[in-house]
């Protein structure tokens, strides 16, 4: 019973950081059809803003504060990736708009700049950021069942971006716009929305919660300029078989390839229970293209 609770809660936790990493990617792919490659780098960023967060804290704040830098790391890497996503959106990516080959081979060039960018300023080898001492340890279940406070913290982390997502894309003024685009964005061009705006805006909100997943991951283990990668096949394909631009879908389809990859895992292993998972995915896609839930629009209905 132990091991089953045990694989239960590592494939939520294992959702939760897809979650993380995909939520922002379902907002942007949902509005603009852009095949962002470069998603993974704002996670790659998000780490090393918490790196340098860790690092300054170490040489100007002391031990005694120590412990606050994940606090404020985790907002100021929000802040930083989101600044940059929208410097890539207004320069780059606007020109990309409709062009689903394009953006492809272009954002798959910006993760390698950016990859080598990192490389440059951190070095080629892994960094390891040092966890505060209040999430060391972990909540003792049974004798033989310990959960950590580190995964446990992602998962909070994970519902409370969930819920501020949703709030501010239903209950806001501004999200009700990025809402309308996402649904028909000619006839809220009509009703006066500036939709250069809102994609400017979105894209920064989704390259905000990468940077946020990329925090989270410190947690888990050293960083690195190919951290990224790691994640974006997966990120893909939560966002794919959630179905594009829903935040449930989303859910859904982080908690659906989370539980799935450790069970394959734990019956077989590593690398044959991620193609089983995926080969689920497949199967699945084939049945339901669309994926778990879909955006109704005027336009699909005409």
């Amino acid at each position: 019973m132990d091991t089953y609770l045990l694989q239960i809660f590592n494939g939520i936790s294992v959702s939760s950081i897809l979650l993380l990493a995909a939520l922002g990617l379902a907002i942007t792919f949902g509005l603009m059809k852009i095949i962002n490659m470069a998603h993974g780098e704002m996670i790659m960023i998000g780490a090393y803003t918490t790196y340098m967060v860790q690092n300054f804290f170490t040489a100007f704040v002391g031990e005694r504060f120590f412990d606050l830098y994940f606090i404020i790391a985790i907002p100021l890497s929000f802040l930083i990736t989101g600044f940059i996503g929208y410097l890539l959106e207004i320069t780059i990516i606007k020109r990309l708009y409709g062009r689903a080959l394009d953006s492809l081979l272009a954002t798959w060039g910006l993760s390698l700049i950016l990859q080598q960018l990192a490389r440059s300023i951190f070095g080629a080898p892994n960094v390891d950021v040092r966890s505060p001492g209040w999430l060391n340890g972990g909540v003792v279940v049974f004798n033989t069942l310990q959960l950590p406070y580190k995964r446990l913290f992602i998962i909070l982390l994970a519902v409370l971006c969930v819920v501020g997502v949703y709030f501010f894309l239903f209950k806001s003024d501004s999200g009700r716009r990025i809402r309308a685009v996402m649904q028909n964005r000619s006839m809220a061009e009509s009703l006066g929305i500036n939709t250069r705006k809102v994609d400017s805006m979105t894209f920064a909100l989704g390259s905000g919660l990468a940077g946020i997943a990329g925090c989270a991951l410190t947690l888990l283990g050293s960083i690195g300029p190919t951290l990224g990668t790691n994640y974006i096949v997966d990120t893909f394909m939560v966002v794919v078989l959630g179905g594009v631009g829903r935040i449930i879908g989303t859910v859904a389809g982080a908690t659906a390839i989370g539980i799935g990859n450790t069970t394959f895992e734990y019956f077989t292993n590593a690398s044959l229970g991620k193609v089983l998972a995926f080969l689920a995915i497949i199967l699945f896609l084939q049945w339901k293209p669309q994926g778990f839930f879909t955006i109704n629009s005027r336009a699909l209905d005409e």
